[in-house]
């Protein structure tokens, strides 16, 4: 039987378990790079092919060969970055060539628990040997046990579970016109359209696309699903001028933008939005596929509002990187949903939803919460420190640990040569704001770290390009 390696914190000394010695004679001495010796590793049996025995099979070695097949063999959807990640421990994630980098992207927000988390890789190990996929044919212990779990914690009365934050968004859109033709069986015209805002972002497959504001999104494959008008975010008046009773099926909203800028809603804003769908007797739609799941210091974005929906879509950190998406729902809302109305072969799988479970028993604790608030307050102080006086930085924003540097110029150049000094940060918006979303278990020692980076990085952005 082969073996998949993962970091524990056992040492050691087999030199097949992915272990290399690292020349770090040959890595650039720019700035101040973080510690690169790697976390001791140990091997688990669960019958999956060595990496290295992949990487013998195909003729790979370093990050060149394995960027050169690339191009090859996939897709070009991705525009990468020159980085080819093997390993990864806690908020540290190492290259091919032994590289450490600090890790404040966390795969876009969804390693929540960082890499390698003992409980949550514990928790796959003993599903994956127990049953991993039996669909939704039948039930299931562990997808009953999230469901329940997810009921007990916020607003809502069922769930329904997707394999990804653009297919929640999707039933969300299906179950949203359902409920109005369940509602007005009698109305020959019913309500099917919808209202997002400027900015805003809800997934690439065609319903989810067309509710997706960037129009170099939607162009290429219009035409899309039609009935959606977009408004800017925040505006009360031309939202009210656009929300009408039997044409308005539902409004989608993000609480906190996240690839849109880290755009935070008003209070005001949101309790308008509740308001005036009940009035028009549409269902209001919190996205929080990025901003929810604990990344604001809040189980739920929304909670800091004190306004609630009648529908909920989860996704990225739920199963902390295993694919999974959620549908929640009022009672009201599932009511109109039948048998057959939707489904997914996939979704709601056991190895999922245990892994699930594990992300969802730590992160829904009070104290891990209020760490977050603490060290986004303490992130964002020393941002302002350092960064807040440069001319180029316009505003830092965000809650918790989802934050938002915007400035006056694109953002790329800073990206890049955060990378090249051991640092991943992502860019959002129009390309002008570096977007940190680091694991929410990061310490302040290393977002200390990640800050002293941002700063020596700065002067990038005053280079002539």
């Amino acid at each position: 039987m082969s073996s998949l390696y993962v970091s524990l914190k056992t040492p050691i000394s087999q030199p097949s378990c992915l272990r290399r010695r690292f020349n770090l004679d040959r890595q650039p001495s720019q700035l101040s790079r973080i510690n690169r010796r790697r976390a001791p590793t140990t091997c688990v049996s669960v019958g999956v092919e060595e990496p290295d025995t992949v990487g013998k099979k195909l003729g790979l070695s370093k990050s060149k060969e394995v960027i050169e097949a690339e191009a090859k063999v996939l897709v070009g959807t991705y525009a990468r970055a020159p980085v080819v990640l093997e390993s990864g421990k806690g908020c540290k994630l190492y290259d091919v060539e032994g590289r450490e980098y600090l890790d404040l992207s966390s795969g876009i927000a969804v390693n929540a628990l960082g890499h390698g988390d003992e409980d949550w890789l514990r928790a796959v190990i003993e599903q994956a040997n127990t049953l991993t996929h039996v669909s939704n044919m039948y039930y299931s212990l562990p997808q009953v046990k999230l469901a329940t779990r997810l009921v007990a914690s916020s607003f809502a009365d069922r769930v329904f579970f997707s394999n990804s934050g653009t297919e929640a968004n999707e039933a969300a859109i299906k179950f949203a016109r359902k409920f109005q033709r369940h509602s007005h069986p009698n109305v020959k015209e019913q309500a099917t359209e919808f209202i997002a805002f400027s900015n805003c972002f809800h997934g690439r497959t065609m319903g989810a696309l067309a509710m997706t504001s960037k129009e170099q999104y939607r162009e290429p494959f219009e035409p899309v699903m039609p009935g959606v008008t977009f408004v800017e975010y925040g505006n009360i008046q031309a939202t009210k001028e656009l929300i009408g009773r039997g044409k308005t099926a539902a409004v989608f909203v993000e609480p906190i933008q996240g690839e849109g800028g880290i755009y935070s809603a008003t209070k005001e804003f949101l309790q308008f939005l509740r308001a005036a769908c009940d009035e028009a007797g549409a269902l209001l739609v919190f996205d929080e596929v990025q901003c929810g799941l604990g990344r604001t210091g809040y189980l739920w974005a929304h909670e800091a509002y004190g306004v609630f929906p009648d529908i909920m879509t989860l996704a990225k950190p739920l199963a902390g990187g295993l694919p999974i998406g959620a549908v929640l729902v009022t009672e009201r809302v599932a009511s109109a949903i039948a048998h057959g109305d939707h489904g997914s072969t996939f979704a709601g799988s056991p190895l999922v939803c245990s892994a699930a479970l594990a992300v969802l028993d730590k992160i829904s604790k009070p104290d891990f919460l209020s760490s977050v608030s603490k060290k986004g307050l303490h992130f964002k102080y020393i941002l302002q420190q350092k960064l807040g006086g440069n001319p180029h930085v316009k505003e830092i924003r965000g809650p918790g640990l989802i934050i938002g540097i915007e400035l006056d110029v694109s953002a790329s150049p800073l990206v890049d040569a955060c990378r090249e000094s051991g640092l991943l940060v992502l860019t959002a918006g129009k390309g002008n704001v570096v977007r940190i979303v680091p694991p929410l278990i990061i310490t302040e020692e290393e977002l200390s770290q990640a800050a002293d980076i941002l700063y020596q990085t700065l002067p990038v952005l005053d280079e002539k390009r």
